[in-house]
């Protein structure tokens, strides 16, 4: 038999400082679309494990021989590297990352509950290969961003699935805003238009919330990025043609520094999302102390902000109350804060183990 060249494996001392790289793939460079919604989020997640005494860098890759070629010419190398989404192919992973680089742990996290997976068949395919790949390997890590998807693979494969949550960077104290008293309500229902977002939901509670508060209202969509959707976008139209109470406003797929600032214009947003694993806007929501109505699918999100998925009233019924309420923003500011400290915990398990 023969031995394999010792040029194969690319070997370094390891470092006791942990270093941690996540990354994520490189949309606009690959396809010439912006879906930023990864790179938001991992940039979120390094600021806030930065923040923590941690050192973490985000790299945009475009494919695994692109990240074997990053780590190669770094040094310091990175310790700890997490790839964000399982798009990468199982076999370039092993060949190109997992067996060239053994003294640095790497680790796919899905970045779906199981439920939204239904968008993403070979995703799947990729994570249950991933779960081979870490038996035969001691470098090598599948998990999850959602404590649920962790329990579902636990209990369905028999797998262990590392938790590594998304994080939200947060500055100073949540802001409190003047309650909306009078004129345009603005309600927003952000992100890639799926069925699963259950955007004509939103629609109609906010058509219930106008009537409700005999009040003019926008109900504000993102454009740009519909994924499976454009029947949902068809369906929120016919819903809001003609209504003399609600407006539909179609906004364009921003970058986030500029997205943060229409979310800041928002009375109010919604989210009653079927399946969610941790969802970034209304994360940003939260952030800006602009409370939304969501589904217990957002598990992070405080208890009073979730409505029943199917039914509007119950969904236009927390809208009001919300509104209503001076506290709302600062609820889900300080629920982020509640989930970033418990997050840092599991990432720093991981990251020091």
């Amino acid at each position: 038999m023969t031995e394999p060249r010792s040029t194969a494996i690319d070997y370094v001392r390891p470092s006791a400082e942990r270093r941690v790289v996540i990354t994520y793939k490189n949309f606009p460079v690959a396809h010439n679309v912006s879906h930023i919604g990864l790179g938001v989020s991992a940039l979120n997640t390094a600021k806030v494990l930065r923040q923590n005494g941690l050192q973490a860098d985000v790299w945009p890759i475009l494919g695994a021989k692109d990240l074997a070629a990053r780590i190669a010419a770094t040094n310091p190398r990175p310790t700890h590297i997490v790839i964000g989404a399982p798009w990468l192919p199982t076999l370039d992973l092993q060949a190109f990352l997992v067996f060239r680089f053994p003294d640095i742990h790497f680790a796919v996290i899905c970045h779906s509950n199981a439920g939204f997976l239904s968008a993403d068949p070979q995703a799947i395919k990729n994570f249950r290969e991933d779960l081979d790949l870490e038996q035969g390997a001691l470098n090598f890590f599948a998990g999850g961003n959602s404590q649920r998807f962790c329990t579902f693979i636990t209990q369905s494969y028999q797998r262990p699935c590392l938790w590594l949550p998304n994080l939200y960077f947060l500055e100073g104290q949540p802001v409190h805003r003047r309650l909306w008293n009078g004129g345009t309500l603005r309600i927003g229902c952000f992100g890639a238009v799926r069925p699963l977002k259950n955007t004509t939901s939103a629609a109609g509670a906010a058509l219930e919330i106008a009537e409700r508060l005999n009040t003019d209202a926008e109900f504000h969509i993102s454009v740009g990025r519909i994924e499976g959707g454009s029947t949902v976008v068809r369906a929120v139209e016919a819903m809001l043609c003609k209504s003399p109470r609600v407006t539909l406003v179609r906004d364009d797929w921003f970058q986030w520094p500029q997205f943060r600032y229409i979310v800041r214009s928002m009375h109010l947003m919604m989210q009653p999302s079927f399946s969610e694993s941790f969802n970034m806007v209304t994360a940003d929501g939260a952030a800006e102390s602009v409370p939304s109505v969501v589904s217990d699918a957002i598990d992070w999100a405080p208890k009073h902000w979730k409505a029943e998925t199917d039914d509007t009233a119950d969904i236009a019924r927390i809208g009001r109350a919300l509104l209503a309420d001076p506290d709302a923003g600062a609820d889900g500011f300080n629920a982020l804060v509640a989930h970033n400290a418990a997050g840092v915990v599991a990432w720093k398990g991981w990251l020091q183990a």
